[in-house]
């Protein structure tokens, strides 16, 4: 018999997961020279006297706040898997998980507060209440520097408030006064007012936000001035798609060549069209929607920086929406908070290419320090910069020198440290 070759069948399986208990065994060794016992320290757990791993923990809140599952249906996959855990303490481990990673949550707001212009918007979530639900709002706040060729990393911030004032979002902001991409709502009025310090936050508005009211009118009543509307707003997106990715300079000096001239002839065929219609006619409405706020729509004829849609913030404020539908409402206000916080862990993630379980197992992973009196969350070695600013693991290279087989328990030449000395062993799977 000789060899002819070989034919490769691929199958597509699954290994499911597998629960395990790692112990640490610390040894204990006395000198009777100078009377003391060493023993090394106690292994880091990421939640106070908890004992889940941060492989677990990353798993629970991706779950939750990724896919949207709730505690409890977790709790009964667990409970099937043969491991019971209560939803009380899954809720105990969020609450944890939120408060060990908050310092990270601040870098990456402070991170978005310091871009030169911000997308904003925001979505209601229902709050439990004494016999009934109120109304909450969660806020979005995106930095996304990529479409004008800016260095800095993506993030998503978010914020939770009771309602939807637009104080919420001028305390949130605070001393920025750059440039916000939003919707028409008046609650932003106070951003955009001259007397704001430390200086006025310049508007840009949403060109997609215009055109959807068009294209209502357009596909459902057929209203042949909607229609128009609708294809020439669209060439004016189509225009924009080759300036993606361009420096400000040259963003606006190619929408100054080939944009400006559009939006001209758009406005004044506006006008001469909104003259013809009744006050109380919807494709009036929408015009007028347009031209009393002309100026915002065109910012970005003069500001490379500026983008036509504010689709980065909608895209980010689209997880909640969704997520709505599994956890229904927030159990309360400090819930509130805790869904902000990991949608912003989470979405800043998934905007930086990462992937969100892992990375947070990761950062879980690794004790905190405090440094200059504040907490936050960084290697206390060499590893990963969790800043907002470089998410992507250090290479081996930079990496922290494993341990000795010695300090594992491992054979060793010598006697072992007794400081350093123990071992890890994953044992067995949890008793059911």
């Amino acid at each position: 018999m000789r060899p002819l070759g070989e034919d490769v069948t691929e199958t597509l399986e699954r290994i499911p997961a597998r629960w395990v208990v790692i112990q640490h065994v610390r040894e204990r060794f006395s000198c009777s020279d100078s009377e003391t016992i060493a023993q090394a320290p106690a292994p880091f757990h990421p939640i106070p006297r908890g004992r889940a791993g941060p492989n677990l923990l990353a798993e629970v809140m991706m779950a939750k706040f990724g896919p949207h599952l709730p505690l409890h249906r977790q709790s009964q996959r667990f409970a099937h898997e043969g491991v019971p855990i209560d939803v009380s303490t899954l809720a105990g481990w969020v609450g944890a998980v939120t408060t060990a990673l908050s310092p990270l949550v601040a870098r990456i707001e402070d991170h978005v507060r310091g871009a030169e212009r911000l997308h904003l918007d925001d979505t209601l979530v229902p709050v439990l209440a004494k016999g009934k639900t109120r109304t909450g709002r969660l806020w979005t706040v995106v930095r996304d520097d990529r479409p004008f060729g800016g260095p800095k990393p993506p993030a998503a911030a978010y914020f939770y408030s009771l309602d939807r004032s637009g104080a919420h979002a001028e305390t949130w902001l605070g001393g920025f006064h750059g440039i916000v991409q939003a919707d028409a709502f008046s609650g932003f009025g106070w951003l955009y007012e001259l007397g704001r310090k430390p200086s006025p936050i310049r508007e840009a508005a949403c060109w997609a936000h215009a055109r959807r009211t068009f294209f209502e009118l357009a596909d459902l009543k057929k209203a042949p001035i909607a229609i128009a509307a609708v294809t020439r707003i669209a060439a004016i997106f189509a225009i924009e798609r080759a300036a993606n990715g361009l420096e400000p300079d040259e963003r606006r000096a190619h929408r100054q060549a080939r944009s400006a001239a559009l939006v001209a002839d758009l406005e004044a065929w506006l006008r001469e069209n909104r003259a013809k219609l009744s006050a109380k006619a919807p494709t009036a409405a929408a015009i007028d929607y347009l031209l009393k706020r002309w100026n915002t729509f065109t910012r970005f004829l003069d500001d490379g920086r500026v983008c036509l849609s504010n689709n980065a913030a909608e895209r980010a404020i689209r997880p909640i929406a969704v997520g709505r539908r599994n956890w229904t409402f927030a159990g309360s206000d400090a819930g509130g908070h805790r869904t902000a916080a990991f949608y912003t862990l989470i979405e800043t993630a998934k905007l930086n290419s990462l992937d969100p379980q892992a990375w947070l197992a990761d950062v879980l992973a690794r004790p905190p320090t405090i440094s200059h009196g504040a907490s936050t969350i960084c290697s206390s070695g060499a590893g990963p910069s969790l800043s907002p600013g470089r998410l992507q693991p250090d290479t081996p290279s930079e990496a922290q020198p494993r341990p000795s087989p010695q300090a594992y328990g491992g054979p060793a030449d010598t006697e072992p440290d007794p400081a350093e000395h123990g071992r890890s062993e994953a044992l067995r799977p949890p008793a059911p």
